[in-house]
């Protein structure tokens, strides 16, 4: 059965923002979202049992407990919830994920932030990012300053289900889409992710400086999840530019 399973009961929320990290493209939202947790040392708020999701277990370093390797993580302080994955949702499965994980933030009417990754080869400029968004999403995005697209685009994979659902429902949802490389994990996009984008919008300083001077680590720590994905030949969540289908 679907269903969120809370494990932090003493943690209260006021309709937090939610950063969604899902592995995709660059694994710009699992790096972003990976990195929120660790700054903040944020909290097992809950584990995450939707249809789709593999079944299987992870544990951490000298840590004997399991968990779902999909969970949430929370802040009380800084209001935020982060939706952390160590694995793919199958592009088969992305509908009923979508559904599980969307009742769970209507019903405790949280703000998503969406993070995806538009395949770019690198080149000497820092990588661009603008937002997308449903509902009200766009004053946060114009509060924030945000950028708009400079391309019509698609959103694919379980990230593009759960802003269809947003879309579908008129809810407020916001998107954050930043070049980034369409082979390997990149830290540098994560970053303007986070700089650009989900400081604006929350509201909340994040130091990135360990996630700047441990690049090549993070790279590495992320390249197997990456090839795992490829060889898996799974179709990862993405922007893609409208021209390519045309």
């Amino acid at each position: 059965m679907a269903r969120i399973n809370v494990v932090a009961d003493d943690i209260d929320l006021a309709e937090p923002l939610l950063v969604e990290g899902l592995p995709g493209v660059g694994l710009v939202g699992k790096i972003a979202a990976d990195h929120l947790v660790e700054a903040f040392e944020m909290t097992h708020y809950a584990n995450v049992h939707c249809e789709g999701l593999p079944a299987v277990v992870t544990y951490g370093e000298d840590d004997p407990g399991l968990t779902s390797p999909v969970r949430l993580y929370a802040d009380r302080d800084r209001n935020l919830v982060v939706l952390q994955s160590d694995v793919p949702v199958s592009p088969t499965a992305a509908t009923e994920f979508a559904d599980c994980v969307s009742g769970w933030l209507d019903e405790e009417g949280v703000t998503p932030l969406f993070l995806s990754g538009l395949p770019r080869e690198k080149g000497p400029e820092p990588p661009a990012m603008y937002g997308v968004a449903s509902g009200e999403g766009r004053e946060l995005l114009s509060d924030a300053g945000i950028d708009d697209p400079a391309e019509p685009g698609l959103v694919s994979g379980p990230t593009g289900a759960l802003l269809s659902h947003a879309v579908e429902r008129g809810a407020t949802a916001v998107g954050l889409v930043v070049e980034s490389d369409p082979e390997f994990p990149d830290p540098e996009a994560s970053r303007i992710l986070i700089t650009k984008g989900i400081e604006p919008l929350s509201g909340v300083e994040v130091p990135t400086d360990d996630l700047v001077d441990h690049a090549t680590e993070i790279q590495r720590a992320k390249e197997q999840l990456a090839r795992r994905m490829q060889n898996a030949e799974e179709e990862s969540t993405q922007a893609t530019p409208l021209r390519m289908y045309q």
